[in-house]
């Protein structure tokens, strides 16, 4: 049986403040990458494609967790707090709108192995 989390965050800078918003997130992955159960943790741009044209905000985090806990535990850390008080909650922020899920790759009706 998976535990694993996948966590996609998408993030929709103010006018103007693409860069300010990317540096910050990228300034969440050297710690992030040292959490044990980070199995992946990396901030991307949206790029023009023809072969992808779909919609999404332009900065978007890939995350993948070895479990749900571990990943709940990440959310709690001091700095990944400060950034959604000061980035997405603050009036003043930089931060347009956000958009946070998480995902499991296991089917609603897995029949896990009983050890």
């Amino acid at each position: 049986m998976s535990s694993k989390v996948y966590c996609t965050a998408q993030f929709k800078p103010k006018p103007g403040k693409e860069e300010s918003v990317f540096q910050a997130l990228q300034a969440l992955e050297p710690n992030a990458h040292r959490e044990d159960a980070c199995i992946q943790y990396t901030v991307t741009r949206k790029i023009d494609n023809p072969f992808a044209d779909g919609t999404s905000y332009p900065i978007v985090f890939h995350e993948i967790w070895a479990d749900r806990a571990s990943f709940e535990a990440h959310c709690q850390r001091r700095e990944v707090q400060a950034f959604f008080a000061n980035y997405v909650e603050a009036e003043d922020g930089d931060v347009e709108d956000a958009n946070v899920c998480v995902y499991t790759d296991e089917p609603a009706d897995f029949d896990a192995p009983k050890l």
